[in-house]
């Protein structure tokens, strides 16, 4: 018989939550294309949280785009 691991719960999402967007923050710092980003865990547990509550959390694309520009914006 095998055992699996118990899935990750809302509230241990919600939880990480700005975790995630440290992540998601520091891969656009790192100039990784948004194809790479998308693959990564922090991407997809955005996109779990957004799925789940979107009245509390923006789509991941939004937030991406919102990171990229505050970026372009601190650099010019």
């Amino acid at each position: 018989m095998e055992t699996t691991k118990p899935s990750i719960t809302i509230g241990e999402l919600e939880a990480n939550y700005q975790l995630y967007c440290k992540a998601l923050k520091m891969l656009i710092a790192e100039k990784r294309t948004l194809n790479k980003i998308q693959r990564t865990v922090c991407w997809g547990r955005l996109e779990t949280l957004h799925h789940c509550l979107p009245r509390h959390y923006k789509s991941p694309d939004y937030l991406y785009a919102q990171l990229v520009k505050s970026q372009t914006a601190a650099i010019s």
